[in-house]
């Protein structure tokens, strides 16, 4: 598989629920918990491309264009945009979605870079 293919067979989607329980005391998304959700789709996208172990080693440039309100659904996308020696790099979009209309936007992106590392958490080279 190309490295464009294994890039693309690599891309996760992620949908979640915005419930009272994650919403902060404007009732949107706190933003933390938003970076959770992204950091995990990052991972998992990070791990699907490379299928070795992947640490979180950077977020950049996070990007919160709207709030996301309560009663609401999100959808986060990963997908590898770089990858160099031991390093790759994953940026999440995650759209907003309203539950009883066909209203979506983007509201927050970012990018997260992800090392390949042993067992004894040294780094080393990502399968391309």
């Amino acid at each position: 598989m190309s490295g464009e293919e294994k890039m693309k067979s690599s891309e996760t989607r992620i949908t979640k629920a915005v419930f009272p329980n994650t919403t902060n005391h404007y009732a949107t998304l706190f933003g933390g918990t938003a970076l959770q959700w992204m950091d995990e789709a990052a991972f998992i996208t990070a791990t699907r491309f490379s299928r070795q172990k992947m640490v979180t080693v950077c977020s950049d440039r996070i990007d919160f264009k709207h709030p996301i309100p309560a009663g609401t659904f999100v959808e986060l996308v990963g997908q590898v945009v770089k990858v160099g020696n031991t390093s790759l790099q994953v940026r999440v979009d995650v759209y907003l979605e309203r539950m009883y209309d066909d209203f979506r936007e983007k509201a927050i992106e970012g990018v997260f870079t992800f090392v390949a590392v042993d067992d004894a958490m040294q780094p080393v080279a990502v399968r391309k």
